[in-house]
């Protein structure tokens, strides 16, 4: 059957037509509708594991068992999981492996423009790159057999517009896939020196026979077309490729880019007079090529950074732009910003206002760095704020009554709590507070170990967080309303003046799950109004100023009465019915 689907429903749908029997992952953009679409197919096990690094050792785990199985994540999450990575590209699998990286290009939700290429040539696993939905499906299918055949976890990497753009693709039957016998065998799998060293030897081995596949393989590919120029080229960047110059220029498709074929690139390369490479991000492909004594061109025209677009190459091959429509108007900026009633807003209002030094983390919350509020000092990566403060303060003592560390309940168990240990052990004034909103809400509202339901929505185990802290050595540990402003104040005060470290809990739910109700819009008595405009340093996107008063949107607001609580004049308040 043929049908449109984005490309992380077509992996998701090449996964289970392969056979996948598990997967497991940790949600985030541009991967997470993978393991959200496998989780709709009742007859595999999908789960949302704590963090990346669990969940590919689970992954193996179900391999290792004999079952096909996957996990998936982002670019930044893969960094989590190169610890096992690394190794299981010695141990190789029982069952077929696949692990889907997604890199995002131009940075549309990450903290870095990571290419995840790197880690395929540094573990020396394969990995598989489509352009499209169609290839999407493919590809995560036969990584399956790949894996199997070559014995190594597969990795296939997406990207943002093939992960989240759609394309047909012809839909197939699942593989019926037996469970495979797991046999004890200690020198493939327990990684100790003695073993390591002589899986090292096939490791070497299995890069000669995948080079050697790579050269006729169906993932790569030729189209011939003129023979002025050849453009090596691979992921979206190909679909760019072919529609500036369609069939005149001699295309070499990399679907593999590792590892890299040599005479495949050199077979092409002398068949065309002049040699291009256009690839996003690093110059993978381009330094293979040189490698081999070629001389293509390609970064010194085509930048290291962001997306690539149609018109990168027409700009490049000075190619005129094609006629365009162009808007008669120009739309507003729209920066991102906390949504009216976000919870985490009280806790930065009242953080900013007490100009308190604050180590951020990777969330919806990390909007707090934003202005009106600019109350962020410093996000690095997922759990940093926890383990940051520790260091920050071991460093200057001074400043413990004027800084916090700020999570979220999903990246707590991600990554803090650990973090949070070595506070306790080490012993440092610290103040965490933990943001917990009740679900993971920066990659769309999945579910978490804190939030008492599984991937299904079934009802699971909830990790108590008042309980956990208290039993890695915090005893202060408080739960406060952010909504609250003066509590949070009181709260937030007492524990930067406590002489030992302390956990708030900021607890209230993310306004947009489907079960919060929402109370009715407020209003502004424009006569009370004195437009001293502190209502406006909430940064509420319901609020703003007209004709010098407060305005208040009703479309938007929640009725969450901070900003009530926040005016002097008490001209914020509810409607008359």
């Amino acid at each position: 059957m043929k049908t449109l689907m984005i490309g992380n429903e077509a992996v998701s749908r090449g996964l289970y037509e392969g056979g996948i029997g598990l997967v497991s992952s940790y949600p985030g953009t541009p991967s997470t509708e993978i393991t959200e679409f496998l989780s709709k197919y009742d007859d595999i096990h999908s789960e949302w594991a704590p963090n990346e690094k669990v969940a590919m050792e689970v992954a193996f785990g179900a391999s290792l068992s004999g079952i096909r199985s996957a996990c998936a994540m982002k670019h930044v999450g893969l960094n989590v999981a190169a610890d096992p990575l690394f190794t299981l590209s010695y141990t190789g699998v029982n069952a077929g492996m696949v692990v889907c990286v997604a890199d995002d290009p131009a940075i549309h939700s990450s903290q870095n423009e990571q290419d995840s290429r790197h880690y395929a040539i540094a573990s020396k696993i394969p990995m598989l790159e489509p352009s499209d939905s169609r290839e999407s499906l493919e590809f995560a299918k036969a990584a399956f057999e790949l894996s199997e055949k070559f014995d190594t976890p597969v990795l296939l990497r997406m990207c943002t517009r093939v992960s989240h753009s759609q394309s047909l693709v012809e839909t197939g039957e699942r593989i019926p896939c037996p469970q495979k016998p797991y046999d004890k065998n200690p020198s493939k799998y327990v990684m100790m020196p003695s073993n390591a060293i002589k899986r090292h030897v096939f490791v070497e081995e299995r890069t000669k026979k995948l080079i050697e596949f790579a050269e006729t393989c169906p993932f790569n590919r030729v189209e011939k077309g003129g023979d002025e120029i050849g453009i090596i080229t691979s992921g979206t960047a190909y679909q760019y490729v072919k529609e500036v110059f369609g069939d005149s220029v001699s295309v070499l498709k990399i679907g593999m880019p590792n590892p890299l074929p040599k005479k495949l690139i050199l077979d092409f390369a002398n068949n065309v007079k002049k040699l291009y490479v256009f690839e996003e991000l690093d110059p993978v492909i381009e330094t293979h090529c040189r490698n081999l004594g070629l001389k293509p061109v390609g970064k010194e025209i085509f930048s290291m950074l962001g997306e690539y677009s149609q018109s990168t190459l027409r700009k490049a091959f000075s190619i005129p732009e094609p006629p365009t429509v162009k808007a008669d108007t120009v739309a507003p900026m729209r920066p991102p910003m906390l949504c009216s009633g976000c919870p985490h807003r009280g806790i930065y209002y009242v953080l900013a206002k007490n100009k308190v030094t604050v180590l951020g983390d990777i969330g919806c919350y990390t909007l707090g760095a934003q202005p009106p509020l600019f109350a962020v000092d410093t996000t690095l990566c997922m759990g940093a704020s926890v383990s940051g403060i520790h260091g920050f303060l071991k460093a200057d003592k001074e400043k413990s009554g004027k800084t916090v560390a700020v999570i979220g309940d999903s990246t707590f168990i991600h990554s803090g709590i650990t973090g949070l240990i070595n506070i306790a052990y080490n012993d440092s004034n610290s103040t965490v507070i933990i943001l917990d909103n009740s679900i993971t809400g920066m990659t769309g509202h999945q579910q978490n170990p804190t939030t008492g339901y599984n991937i299904k929505g079934d009802p699971a185990t909830k990790v108590d967080l008042e309980a956990l802290c208290r039993s890695v050595g915090i005893k202060r540990v408080r739960v406060v309303d952010p909504y609250d402003l003066d509590y949070c104040d009181k709260v937030i005060k007492e524990e930067l003046a406590a002489n030992e470290p302390s956990v708030i809990i900021s607890r209230r739910p993310c306004v947009l799950l489907k079960y919060v109700k929402t109370a009715p819009p407020l209003t502004v008595d424009r006569d009370k109004c004195r437009s001293c405009k502190k209502c406006m340093g909430l940064g509420c996107p319901s609020i703003s100023m007209k004709n010098g008063k407060a305005k208040i949107d009703k479309s938007l607001c929640v009725g969450c009465e901070v900003c009530m609580k926040l005016c002097p004049f008490a001209a914020i308040g509810k409607e008359n019915n």
